[in-house]
């Protein structure tokens, strides 16, 4: 009987401890800490903090992998901050992809708004999970897992993306690979890739060694 009083007394005193505060809006002009950034002195808050323009603006797609994500996460859209959301736009241009990523903070959430996007993620046993999305479309990428997007037509895509997390994180495959100065002869023997593709890789994504 003690055990069952004793959790509950601890459910509420975590609820209570939780709700003395509204929000923690971020202070970016304060230090970058590992559990996150310090909240504004209240006094200090405006309902500007919690409004974020940028997504209204298409990214540059002119790079290498012709597609650009525009984040609002909680380094740039500051009311964010400790409220475990964040969104971003998604750009691809014809042909444009965003290549295996993961996001190990959060799970995520794809709205395609125009154009047609193949996306899709790959289960920690190696089962593929794919699907050709058009306007309207909403697909989900649980956390951690390895994901993609592709432009699947002749026209630009457009997506909004939600996160479960106001910092979610992102690696891209590619670029950990081969954007660094990993040696070529453990990649080669790691992925099973021949010396020439490796050092190809490495020329156009900029890795060295």
């Amino acid at each position: 009987m003690i055990l069952p009083i004793f959790l509950v007394f601890s459910l509420l005193s975590s609820t209570s401890n939780a709700a003395l505060q509204d929000f923690c809006v971020a202070d970016l002009t304060g230090p970058d800490t590992p559990t996150g950034f310090v909240c504004k002195k209240p006094a200090a808050v405006t309902v500007d903090d919690f409004v974020f323009s940028g997504l209204g603006v298409g990214g540059n797609t002119s790079n290498i992998i012709k597609a650009a994500v525009t984040p609002a996460f909680a380094d740039k859209f500051a009311g964010v901050n400790g409220l475990g959301i964040s969104m971003a736009r998604l750009d691809l241009a014809v042909g444009g992809v965003v290549p295996m990523h993961t996001h190990p903070g959060g799970s995520e959430v794809l709205i395609v708004v125009s154009g047609s996007i193949c996306a899709g993620f790959i289960s920690s046993d190696n089962k593929v999970y794919l699907k050709s999305l058009k306007k309207g479309d909403i697909m989900a990428f649980p956390r951690g897992l390895l994901h993609f997007q592709i432009n699947a037509g002749g026209a630009p895509a457009l997506a909004f993306v939600s996160f479960s997390s106001e910092r979610p994180g992102l690696q891209i495959l590619d670029f950990a690979l081969f954007a660094n100065d990993l040696p070529s002869e453990i990649i080669e023997t790691t992925t099973f890739l021949d010396d020439a593709q490796v050092k190809k890789l490495k020329g156009v994504l900029g890795g060295t060694g």
